[in-house]
């Protein structure tokens, strides 16, 4: 006979949505069982936000040995590269959060059952563990499944041709990387693999890069890549390997076959719904995703969705935010989940930073809008690190009537740390008063927020 457990909450997913759900669950109280057939963490500590952006650094670390002429320090010698023990030091950040997340479960008394979930109903699942089969029924469910690579029907993954978890722990550089994909997730790891070294093509099949920003938000970030010497092909369509393992593409200048010793697709992602039973729960879709309300209950009473699972943005800050939110709920506290003041980050060179309304957003949203930008041209943080040349800026888009903020965009070096103002901007519901009469920290980027917002008044100090 399987055991058989009857906790009050049950969530799906060890991800930063579901352990948050379990941890906050687990601190109010509340009987909880995590089930997770990996490691707790998810895809965001185990296979990417984390280790990409440790890969990353040690990128930007090794650039950095090169030397800057502009800043009169010269290095004798190249730099050398040991991709292996990079790869295990990110392993080694991976490992101590991973180990750090199951002790804070096991603090706040949450059961963690390792294994592959099926669910029979919405409310019941077996789970195989290497123990044996572990029934369990609750009066909760928190779904948090996470998401997936997508591959190309043309280009499965296989051989040389990889997604972003194998390119996170490839034992050694490629010397030769193509990218299928100028979203985030391609461009983030294709310009870290030039840093090292490789030489990286990157096949786009928009126009133009980072399709979802727009162009003056992007166009620094071009600019590095044309500098950098990475060859891009846009508006490009892959149309598989030919028969010497080359990548085909079709552009409008005519057909390329392109050589590599790895081909990394970052195309996108999709909810994870196959294989743990979701068909038989009676759940209500929006497209590929579980439909949800702003508490992010589904049409099952007592049954929860969050995270990548219930749409965009798919950014593991919204999943944990959700689960937290499901878990007080659950216990019997108010809230709902807004997500206007969820910012994502691109770490690109230079990095980007969005929150809110985009500029063409805005002007379908509301009556009349006003755009103001602050360029790090002129801000002497921005110059002292070297980028004020890089042609970024701070960008309010607010309601001219009233001044609401409706949207806060950042392009430059070292903006990713600007996010928790631009979000908390968002969420308080800051007028351009607001952020121009805070007193920001000199010589900091964050005054580029307070100048922007001057501007956004007609009367800003330093432009």
């Amino acid at each position: 006979m399987p055991e058989t457990l009857r906790p009050r909450v049950l969530v799906l997913g060890g991800g930063p949505g579901g352990y948050v759900a379990a941890i906050r669950a687990g601190q109010l109280g509340v009987d909880t069982v995590l089930v997770e057939a990996g490691r707790v963490g998810g895809t965001c500590l185990i296979r990417g936000c984390i280790p990409s952006k440790a890969l990353i650094h040690a990128a930007d670390r090794f650039a950095d040995m090169a030397g800057s002429k502009t800043l009169g320090i010269t290095i004798d010698g190249a730099p050398l590269l040991d991709l292996a023990q990079t790869i295990a030091w990110k392993d080694g950040v991976v490992d101590r959060l991973s180990n750090g997340v199951s002790g804070l479960l096991a603090h706040a008394k949450v059961r963690v059952v390792q294994g592959w979930a099926t669910f029979g109903d919405a409310k019941s699942c077996t789970v195989e563990t290497q123990a044996g089969p572990v029934a369990i029924t609750a009066e909760h469910v928190i779904l948090a499944a996470g998401s997936e690579a997508v591959a190309l029907p043309a280009l499965p993954f296989g051989g040389n041709v990889i997604s972003s978890t194998e390119a996170l722990s490839l034992p050694e550089l490629p010397e030769r990387l193509v990218v299928v994909g100028a979203g985030y997730i391609g461009l983030e790891l294709g310009i870290a693999f030039k840093k090292l070294g490789s030489a990286v093509t990157v096949v786009e099949a928009a126009d133009r890069i980072l399709p979802r920003y727009d162009e003056a938000l992007t166009r620094p970030v071009r600019r590095w890549l044309t500098r950098a010497g990475v060859e891009l092909h846009l508006g490009a369509k892959v149309s598989g390997l030919d028969g010497e393992g080359r990548l085909a593409v079709e552009t409008a200048a005519g057909p390329l076959a392109l050589a590599a010793d790895k081909i990394l697709v970052t195309v996108g992602r999709r909810p994870l719904t196959e294989g743990w039973g979701l068909e038989e729960m009676a759940l209500d879709r929006e497209g590929p995703f579980v439909k949800v309300d702003d508490q992010c209950r589904t049409a099952m009473r007592g049954v929860w969705a969050i995270g990548d699972l219930v749409g965009e943005p798919m950014l593991a800050h919204k999943a944990l935010a959700q689960g937290a939110m499901v878990a007080e709920i659950i216990a019997g506290q108010q809230r709902h989940f807004d997500p206007a003041s969820v910012a994502a980050i691109v770490f690109t060179e230079p990095e980007i930073v969005v929150a809110g309304m985009l500029p063409d957003e805005a002007a379908a949203a509301v009556a009349e809008v006003t755009t103001a930008t602050f360029p790090f041209a002129a801000s002497g943080r921005a110059l002292t690190l070297e980028a004020g040349a890089s042609g970024g800026f701070v960008r309010i888009v607010a309601d001219r009537r009233d001044g609401r903020v409706l949207g806060i965009q950042a392009v430059g070096r070292h903006v990713a740390e600007l996010a928790g103002e631009l979000a908390h901007a968002l969420a308080m519901g800051a007028v351009l008063d607001d952020l121009a009469h805070t007193i920001h920290v000199h010589p900091t980027l964050g005054e580029a927020v307070g100048e922007a917002a001057l501007i956004g008044l007609g009367h800003g100090l330093h432009v």
